[in-house]
């Protein structure tokens, strides 16, 4: 099991890995090892709450293909090791975002000072304006 909060872990059989050669740092070892690796989570078949699987779609984005499946992609070291809990860490930070309830706005209004203020300068700004007007001559 995967700890993500206190609360909530998820299933190491959820998670399957895909493991490709790489682009970038590597040397001549990058044409012999498949060291990039494929992180895929079935969101819809996972044991997440409801709220949080809706969240997480949302900060998925363009990571979760049609068909559920949120693809994490890491290349960023030379190891399959290191690739692997790149990734997972990765995964770790979506869902722990998406796990945080977001806060309810509560709706305010403007104090009565910033009103009178904001009346005041329009005032000001409408007595400007009409002493450019041009005088009639009657």
């Amino acid at each position: 099991m995967i700890k993500i909060t206190d609360d909530l872990s998820l299933d190491e059989r959820d998670i399957s890995e895909r493991f490709v050669r790489a682009s970038g740092p590597g040397g001549q070892n990058i044409n012999k090892v498949a060291t990039a690796v494929e992180l895929r989570f079935d969101l819809r078949a996972s044991s997440l709450p409801p709220e949080v699987k809706a969240r997480l779609i949302v900060a998925a984005g363009r990571r979760l293909s049609a068909d559920g499946v949120l693809l994490i992609d890491s290349r960023v070291h030379r190891t399959q090791g290191q690739n692997r809990e790149a990734a997972l860490a990765r995964l770790v930070a979506l869902i722990q975002a998406a796990a945080k309830r977001p806060k309810s706005r509560r709706p305010t209004r403007p104090k009565a000072g910033a009103r009178e203020e904001r009346l005041k300068v329009k005032k000001q700004r409408g007595a400007i304006k009409a002493g450019r007007a041009a005088k009639s001559d009657e």
